[in-house]
């Protein structure tokens, strides 16, 4: 194991232990969707409640319980661990857009700050692995609109001179430029963060040098960056 990885493991670890505190409470939600049953499971241990049922919650839009917030902090655990490890089913943009509906920057400080700590550290595994369980443009996504920050992810990308890093940014590229997507990019599953005027000043300039795509000097993109600019 790499020691960005151990990183990570640490930081999960972690995350397990800070939201050990919060207890069971008896969770109400639309009983069209779920039943008693269901609703008893949900309010009973954490290591009790089956991974497909915690996959529904972090589908599930908010209005179908009466705590979200609640609900959703106290399945964190169960839902970041498989969504780093890329064993979660469910699109990282929607995971993030729940997040930033859950408010988890307002939780008490030391399941935020765990979080936190995930992110960078996840972030830092990434840039350090190569093809990652998770694709780059999806990590990406996820850790900025659920920390409404773009720039200090790109400023760790260009700090970070590695093979990984510079595979990722190839993809990264790739995709983007379908098309021309990088002119009008959101992330989030309900496009919260408008990431164009960032993402493309950074790749133009900072990581310019390190991408060998002949795309990025199309004259309609660099005239769109200036005007953006």
């Amino acid at each position: 194991m790499s020691h960005s990885q151990q990183q990570l493991t640490t930081a999960l670890d972690a995350l397990d232990r800070a939201f050990a505190g919060e207890e069971p409470f008896p969770v109400q939600g639309c009983t069209y969707c779920y039943g008693e049953q269901d609703l008893a499971e949900l309010s009973g241990p954490l290591h009790l409640i089956s991974d497909d049922m915690v996959t529904s919650v972090a589908m599930e839009v908010p209005s179908h319980w009466d705590d979200f917030p609640r609900l959703f902090r106290r399945l964190t655990p169960r839902i970041i661990r498989p969504v780093v490890t890329g064993q979660f089913h469910v699109d990282e943009n929607l995971i993030a857009s729940r997040l930033r509906e859950a408010g988890w920057t307002t939780w008490d400080a030391p399941l935020a700050d765990a979080l936190r700590d995930v992110w960078s550290a996840w972030w830092r595994t990434t840039l350090h692995t190569h093809p990652s369980p998770v694709s780059v443009r999806e990590t990406l996504s996820l850790i900025t609109v659920a920390t409404d920050t773009l720039r200090p992810w790109l400023d760790l990308w260009t700090a970070t001179r590695t093979p990984a890093a510079d595979a990722h940014l190839a993809d990264l590229v790739d995709d983007v430029m379908f098309e021309f997507e990088i002119t009008d990019l959101h992330m989030g599953f309900y496009d919260e963060y408008h990431a164009t005027p960032e993402l493309l000043d950074w790749l133009l300039t900072d990581a310019r040098d390190r991408v060998d795509d002949a795309r990025l000097d199309e004259p309609y993109l660099l005239a769109h960056h200036r005007t953006a600019g």
